[in-house]
């Protein structure tokens, strides 16, 4: 890893997750599908006889409700998350809405919903391969409020001061250049706006096995920051009224994530919101 730069880092992850996407998005929470050809997932620990119900257990143990999984398109719900951004984001109608690392489309399209036709959603990734799939669809379901768009969330491709909410799930552990994505975040919310992000920390250091090992980079383990050093990046961004939280029963499923390394002793889902004053 220290011989890795930010955009060999950036590369590896989009590789790995193109591979999600066009395996169809079966996969065992932020880490990546166990039937990849290439990519051996640092979670699931081989393939599974329950692969296209898995995302929907995932999501189900990450909050979801059965309303929320059966209210969106088939295939948005690739069980990528490591919570529920939704349950903190208390969306209103007529929001403008982005979702950063939006993957298939899951959260975008419940904040679709949410929203209603007087609101919009926007979605970014990195991936063109999870771009296409949510764009698909979004066509499919006929949606008119939604839109997806390429791009890194450290340069975000939305305008300033434009938006009320911005969510993400799972997403942000994965850029190695953090203090940018807040700055952005900062960037494009309008005075009032509203950070409702669902993501992992850190809680203790990794051992250097497990620090080393770019599959748990792209699994949403090496890339981990400290709770405090998240508030300080924040902080420095301009967010005030930030809370931080830990989701203790996320360790339930952590642990599946690395079999056999006690992944949940080092880090921990936890719900980030702040405010854009």
């Amino acid at each position: 890893m220290e011989n890795l730069n930010d955009d060999k880092i950036r590369q590896v992850v989009r590789e790995n997750y193109a591979k999600v996407a066009e395996s169809g998005g079966s996969s065992c929470g932020c880490g990546t599908p166990s039937d990849l050809p290439v990519i051996e997932t640092p979670c699931c620990g081989g393939p599974s006889p329950l692969q296209k119900e898995r995302p929907i257990q995932d999501s189900t143990r990450m909050g979801y409700s059965s309303e929320d999984l059966a209210s969106v398109p088939e295939g948005a719900n690739m069980g990528l998350g490591c919570g529920n951004p939704q349950a903190i984001a208390a969306l209103k109608p007529g929001e403008t809405v982005v979702d950063l690392g939006s993957g298939g489309g899951f959260d975008s399209f419940l904040a679709a919903n949410k929203v209603g036709s007087e609101g919009y959603v926007i979605g970014i990734d990195m991936t063109p391969e999870m771009v296409s799939k949510a764009r698909e669809n979004a066509l499919r379901n006929r949606y008119t409020n939604v839109e997806f768009r390429l791009g890194e969330i450290e340069h975000l491709p939305v305008a300033d001061n434009s938006v009320s909410v911005i969510l993400s799930n799972c997403v942000i552990n994965l850029s190695p250049d953090k203090p940018s994505v807040y700055r952005e975040a900062f960037r494009i919310l309008k005075q009032g706006g509203r950070l409702a992000i669902s993501d992992m920390v850190a809680i203790a250091e990794l051992p250097d096995e497990l620090k080393n090992d770019l599959d748990n980079y792209c699994g949403c383990i090496t890339g981990t920051i400290p709770a405090v050093e998240i508030e300080q990046m924040l902080t420095e961004a301009g967010f005030e009224n930030i809370r931080i939280k830990h989701k203790d029963e996320s360790k339930e499923f952590v642990t599946e994530w690395v079999p056999g390394k006690s992944i949940e002793d080092y880090v921990v889902s936890a719900t980030i919101e702040a405010f854009k004053p």
